[in-house]
């Protein structure tokens, strides 16, 4: 009988501890259920694949891609790219709980780049040790709901204090809305942005 006791809390353990230390402490290490609420994303939820950060044993890509946005920043494998207003200069200001529904875009390498200016695309040192992509001096990011390549949910979206937006070209945000576009405030504490 304490045999069989303790083989179910062993089995209940080791349930508990794949489905929740699974993760080696990365921003992007699993793809979210498409009914992920930046609303419920918090510490320890799942995440863009790291497929998507950061192609395996590769650096990360920048490129152009059309969107109802018009040529907006993605990632080598099609995905958005996102700016965060309320990072000054090229320090990301978006950790823990923010960094969990706004991944920052990783490298393990220098980024490569396709169809943007490639001077444009940097790299900063994060608070964790990891390396994430710049482009114009702007940290950038996935957004948790955007399940694949294409999707723009983000786009207007005010949480963590500020506004987050796709990025154009030449570096600026594309401050205007798609339809269909998540206007609501997602994950946030309310206030301002000062934008």
């Amino acid at each position: 009988m304490n045999r069989a006791i303790t083989l179910a809390v062993g089995m209940a353990a080791v349930a508990a501890c794949s489905s929740g230390c699974s993760s080696s402490g990365t921003t992007a290490s699993s793809t979210p259920p498409a009914s992920t609420s930046a609303a419920t994303t918090t510490a320890g939820s799942a995440m863009p694949s790291s497929g998507a950060a950061t192609p395996a044993g590769g650096a990360a890509t920048v490129k152009t891609a059309s969107s109802p946005l018009g040529q907006i920043l993605v990632d080598g494998s099609g995905r958005t790219l996102y700016l965060f207003k309320a990072d000054t200069g090229t320090t990301s200001t978006c950790n823990g709980s923010c960094a969990q529904a706004w991944p920052p875009q990783t490298t393990t390498g220098k980024p490569s780049s396709s169809g943007v200016t490639a001077s444009m695309v940097g790299t900063i040192t994060r608070s964790d040790h990891s390396t994430q992509v710049t482009y114009h001096g702007h940290p950038l990011y996935y957004f948790a709901e955007d399940t694949k390549p294409g999707q723009t949910n983000g786009q207007g979206v005010n949480a963590f204090g500020a506004s987050w937006y796709v990025v154009s070209p030449n570096g600026t945000p594309v401050t205007s809305a798609a339809s269909g576009t998540a206007s609501a405030s997602a994950g946030s504490t309310s206030g301002g942005s000062g934008y």
